[in-house]
Order: C-alpha cells, then structure tokens, then sequence
C-alpha cells in the first residue's frame, strides 16, 4: 500500500493550461506596463482513484509574478486506509518563445513513512545546479532544454498544443539526485472519455518503462487547449491509479 502511494503521488504531474493569450494586469503602484503571455494562470482539480474508489485530490496551479516568470505549483492530499500522504511541489520558471527554463525546484512531502525534502536553484547558462538541502553545486554538461521534475509536463503541453500532430515527445529531466534521464512520451491513439468534468474527446500518449514493467497513459483535451483530462498506470499488467479532471478555473 505504501507502494502505491509513492506510484501515485510521483507519477501523477503532467502539465495543463490553456493557449489563449491573457494580459497580467500590474498593481497600482507598479508600472503601467502590459504584459501578455500565451500560456494565461489556471487552477485545475483531480479526482485520484485507486480501483474507481477516490481516495484523494490533486490541483495544479499556474501563477505569474511581476517580472514576468511562473510559477508552477501541485499538490495532492490522501487519505487511504490507516494511510496518509501530501505532497508539494512547485517550479519557478521561465518561458521564452515557448520554452521553458527551471530556475528554482521545490519538493515537500509529508505522512505515513519517511518525510522528504528537495530544494535545487538552477543556473543552466552556466552550467551548474545547486543542492540547497545539502548545500552542493554540480556541474551539468548536457543542459539545452533541460528541466525539472515539474516543470517539463508544462513543455509536454507547449509543445503538443505548438505541434499536435508530433509523433514523440522527449524531454531530459533532472532528478532530485542530480542525475539526468530522458523521459520519452508518444502518441497512442484517440478516445472520448466521460469524466467528473463530462464528456470530453481526446488524444492520448504512453510512456513506457520496460525495465520497471511500468506503462503512464494520458490522455488530452484538444477542444480544452489540449488540457490534460486523465492519466492512468499500469504496472507489470495490474492498475496503480487513476487521475481524472473535476473542474478547471481560468
């Protein structure tokens, strides 16, 4: 059970926004400067399901702040038998001409069994990651188009409502460890779906691990901006969960 709890919560993030552009309007005693993104601040629900029975909720929230970065935040709360667990995780970054940059990484965790807590700043253009926790800078090699543990599903979801049609997503992602791995999605076919939200069509993707018999499905709204409306996972052919959107508020 603990197991599941872990699968749950780690793999449950994939990014969810929508396209039209939005102006963030300054304060008042800011410069009347506007400031227009394509990627507008939301707040979406989840229902998480372990074998249809809900046991917790999950929220994603995209904010911006004066200087123009994001900040990208989720969260998930469960309780579940004698069990529970809640978690936080929140990126700041950037997005220029639809890339984004981590520069700041937050994780916390808290509940049944061991309590976690990361904290990296990230300086790509020089090459380097800092461990905030331990107080450790690493040299990284390999940083074009890198990200974070958060904050690549929010270029996951730039780049398929850029290019739909694309085949395969690839994305380098550094963990809370330092090290480096490709995280690979492609396309999987066509499916409506009937969720809390209601009706919706949609396109889905898989990632899959062979070496940990692990397959992630998720599946994407396009008349949503390609929001994402549900992910679902399968290890070594039995179910873990089951994320399914409730509500969006933009």
């Amino acid at each position: 059970m603990r197991t599941y709890l872990s699968v749950l919560l780690i793999c449950f993030p994939l990014s969810t926004f929508a396209t039209t552009e939005a102006s963030i309007t300054p304060s008042p005693d800011k410069p009347s400067i506007e400031k227009k993104y394509k990627v507008p601040p939301y707040n979406a629900t989840y229902t998480l399901l372990h074998k249809s029975d809900p046991v917790g909720e999950a929220t994603r929230k995209l904010t911006y702040l004066d200087n123009g970065n994001a900040v990208y935040h989720y969260e998930t709360d469960i309780e579940w038998l004698i069990f529970s667990d809640k978690r936080s995780e929140t990126s700041t970054l950037s997005i220029q001409q639809d890339q984004v940059t981590p520069l700041h990484y937050l994780y916390d965790r808290e509940g049944t069994g061991r309590d976690k807590h990361y904290e990296w700043q990230y300086q790509f253009s020089n090459k380097s990651a800092k461990d905030l926790v331990k107080n450790k800078t690493i040299t990284i090699d390999r940083h074009e188009g890198l990200q974070d543990k958060l904050s690549y599903h929010l270029q996951n979801r730039i780049d398929l409502i850029n290019n739909p049609e694309q085949q395969r997503f690839v994305y380098p992602v550094i963990s809370t460890s330092g090290s480096i791995k490709d995280y690979v999605y492609t396309y999987d076919g066509e499916e409506e779906l009937m969720l809390p939200y209601g009706l919706v069509k949609t396109i889905r993707l898989k990632r899959e691990i062979p070496e940990k018999k692990r397959i992630t499905y998720a599946w994407f709204a396009p008349k949503l901006d390609y929001l994402l409306v549900k992910l679902y996972q399968v290890k070594a052919g039995a179910e873990q969960f089951e994320a399914q959107l409730s509500k969006i508020e933009q």
